[in-house]
C-alpha cells in the first residue's frame, strides 16, 4: 500500500491523519477508521487494519479526532488532546473526515470504529444512511455508563461522586478547562470534558434500530459484554448484524491483531464481493 500524511481543517484545531491506498490494484471503495479513546491514527486498529483492507482494494482514511491521545501540543505550548474532548466536536470531526473522503470521490465509505470510536461510529452511520457496512470493534455502550465504568476500576473509580462534584463546581465557576487528575484511565481530564463524558455520549443500543446497513460487531473474550454489548446490539439492530467473539483477546487486541484483521477483511470481502488478488 501507499500512504500519504494528510490534514483536515476544523473550526479550531486541524485533524492529522494518514490516507492509505492499494499500490498494485484499483481502488474499489473506501474506509473511515475511528480510533479509540485517548488513542490516535497510528496505534491500534487504524494502524494494523489498512494493510489487510488495501489488499481488498479499499482506500483507508485514519485520522486523529481533536480528542486524540491524552494531552499533546502542536505548534505551541497550548495543550490539546483527549483531556479536553467534547462529544459534539468528536461527531463533527468524523463528519469532516467523511467530507474529506467525499471530495476525493468516496462519498459512501465503510465505517470502522474501535471502542470509543465504535460508539461514535453509530451516530455517524445514523446520519449517513448510505454507509454500505459498519464494523464495530469493541464499541462501548455509550450513554450514561461512566459511573458503571468507574465501578470496574476505570475513569474516576471509587471517587466518581467526589470528582463529579469537583468538575461541576469548576464548570459553574467558568473554569471548565481546568484539569482534574483521575485515579484511573484516562488519568487526567478537564472539568468540562468530565461533565460532557457523563451527560452527552450517544447511547449505542438506543441507536441500534436505526442502523440498517450490515454490521459486524467484534469483541475479545476478555471483555465484559455489559460494556461492549455485541449480542444486545445484534438483537436490536435495524439490519443484519454478525457477532464475532475473538478467543484469548483483550480490549486492544494485543497479540491478536492478525486474527482481528482477518475477521474484518473476510467479512467485508463476503459482504461486498471483494476478493484479495
Amino acid at each position: 500500500m501507499r500512504t500519504e500524511l494528510i490534514t483536515i481543517p476544523t473550526p479550531t484545531l486541524p485533524l492529522d491523519g494518514a490516507f492509505h491506498w492499494p499500490d498494485d490494484r484499483p481502488i474499489r471503495g473506501a474506509v473511515l477508521l475511528f480510533h479509540g479513546n485517548t488513542m490516535n491514527f497510528y496505534t491500534g486498529a487504524p494502524r494494523f487494519l489498512p494493510r489487510a483492507l488495501t489488499r481488498l482494494g479499499l482506500a483507508c482514511l485514519a485520522f486523529n479526532r481533536r480528542g486524540h491521545d491524552i494531552l499533546s501540543i502542536r505548534d505551541s505550548r497550548a495543550a490539546e488532546g483527549a483531556a479536553f474532548q467534547l462529544t459534539h466536536e468528536a461527531i463533527e470531526d468524523n463528519a469532516l473526515a467523511a467530507r474529506w473522503l467525499a471530495a476525493r470521490g468516496h462519498d459512501a465509505p465503510i465505517v470502522i470504529g474501535h471502542s470509543n470510536g465504535g460508539m461514535l461510529a453509530v451516530p455517524h452511520v445514523v446520519a449517513h444512511p448510505q454507509t454500505p457496512c459498519l464494523v464495530l470493534l469493541s464499541a462501548h455502550a455509550g450513554g450514561r455508563q461512566n459511573e458503571n465504568v468507574s465501578r470496574i476500576g476505570l475513569f474516576a473509580g471509587e471517587r466518581f461522586a467526589e470528582i463529579k462534584a469537583q468538575a461541576e463546581a469548576l464548570v459553574a465557576a467558568g473554569r471548565g478547562r481546568e484539569l482534574i487528575v483521575l485515579p484511573h484511565w484516562w488519568y487526567v481530564t478537564s472539568a468540562e470534558a468530565f461533565i460532557d463524558r457523563t451527560t452527552q455520549l450517544p447511547n449505542t443500543l438506543e441507536l441500534a434500530p436505526r442502523i440498517t446497513c450490515p454490521v459486524l460487531y467484534v469483541r475479545g473474550d476478555q471483555e465484559p459484554a455489559a460494556h461492549y454489548p455485541a449480542e444486545a446490539f445484534q438483537a436490536r439492530a435495524g439490519g443484519p448484524c454478525d457477532v464475532e467473539i475473538v478467543p484469548d483477546c483483550d480490549h486492544f487486541y494485543k497479540g491478536r491483531e492478525d486474527a482481528v484483521a482477518a475477521i474484518v477483511a473476510g467479512w467485508l470481502s463476503q459482504r461486498l464481493g471483494l476478493a484479495a488478488d
